[in-house]
């Protein structure tokens, strides 16, 4: 039965998160529901996360993101080993981006 409660626990955050619209709608709800550090590690991760997948190594990171080597050691076992929530999340934000440059580069 504990289990079953937690499930349903993460299952009504998860329809919250997914009910918000907009940025500023995810501001509202994250910082009512985050403490500041909380919601700051969480962005330092993100960020971490896509430094790792630009091919930036551990040095460069830590001197851009200010963070612990175990928790970018932690955030490259997820990429390498996860269940592949980080590259679908930042391909889907970063893909605008990329799709600018190959038509960029296309056009000239």
């Amino acid at each position: 039965m504990p289990n079953r409660m937690k499930k349903e626990t993460m299952d009504e955050l998860f329809r919250a998160i997914l009910s918000l619209n907009t940025i500023e709608e995810c501001y509202e709800f994250f910082e009512d529901l985050c403490t500041m550090k909380e919601l700051a590690d969480m962005a330092q991760r993100v960020e971490t996360a896509q430094m790792l997948l630009e091919g930036k190594t551990y040095e460069q990171i830590v001197k851009s993101v200010e963070i612990s080597t175990a928790t970018i050691s932690r955030i490259n076992r997820c990429i390498q080993y996860g269940s592949g929530g980080y590259e679908k999340v930042l391909s889907r934000i970063h893909k605008p981006a990329q799709d600018d440059k190959t038509s960029a580069a296309t056009n000239t």
